[in-house]
């Protein structure tokens, strides 16, 4: 599988990145009470925070909500989706827990303060391409409605767009059956590709170390902006 983000993202965002994970022999389930326990007392905690430090001072919402605008979007109307959820956590709309995968890929979103996105390779058509949407891009959403991608961050594999970090599709939706997984974590533009890197490595040892499975790590960036992921599960667009 291909993974490319297009040369038009750099022209806006040069230092946009993202972080990719591969995970492998994976078992998803009902999240284990240490992790429910470790998602709930984070938003506990991080409750208490925003009731005296504005979301402005979070550096993820800060960038992204910057590279919203630097794409033509208003991140008023279509917010990123770590900032949705910090909104959630501030009106102790606390998460619940999901399975082991989707509460894993919320508490990097909230530890981070950055969108994170998690697919089930299965349901992935050949190779994906990051891209801004068009007028006639969009899809059925884990939000329960019909979401339009205009101007927002998209990917998009060879059947259509999937992922975003607004809000991802149902397509692609992790469930229990699910044991080849992307995530991708949408990393602040400001950071450097080698912390990145690091941000990175550590979320796929948190994740194999609950989930199981193996886990490869990959930067793609404005210097490295095509990767080869040796995904397996990865269907092929029938002509």
């Amino acid at each position: 599988m291909k993974f490319e983000i297009a040369s038009s993202i750099f022209e806006k965002v040069p230092g946009f990145k993202l972080g990719i994970l591969h995970y492998n022999k994976t078992t998803v389930s009902d999240s284990p009470q240490m992790l429910k326990g470790r998602l709930q007392l984070f938003q506990e905690q991080l409750f208490f925070e925003l009731e005296e430090r504005p979301l402005t001072d979070i550096k993820g919402l800060s960038e992204w909500r910057d590279s919203w605008r630097a794409f033509g979007a208003d991140p008023n109307r279509h917010r990123p989706s770590a900032e949705a959820l910090y909104r959630r956590v501030r009106s102790q709309n606390f998460l619940e827990s999901h399975s082991s995968a989707v509460d894993l890929n919320n508490l990097f979103s909230l530890q981070y303060g950055i969108p994170a996105g998690i697919y089930d390779a299965s349901e992935l058509v050949g190779d994906i391409r990051v891209s801004v949407g068009h007028e006639a891009d969009g899809y059925e959403g884990l939000n329960g409605r019909y979401n339009s991608l205009h101007k927002l961050i998209i990917l998009h594999d060879q059947y259509s767009p999937f992922g975003s970090p607004y809000v991802d599709s149902v397509r692609t939706a992790i469930t229990q059956d699910a044991a080849e997984i992307i995530q991708v974590l949408y990393v602040r533009p400001g950071m450097p590709s080698e912390e990145a890197r690091k941000l990175t490595e550590a979320c796929g040892k948190m994740y194999t170390s609950i989930n199981g499975g193996e886990a490869a790590a990959y930067i793609i960036d404005k210097e490295t902006p095509i990767m080869r992921l040796p995904v397996v599960s990865s269907n092929q667009l029938i002509d």
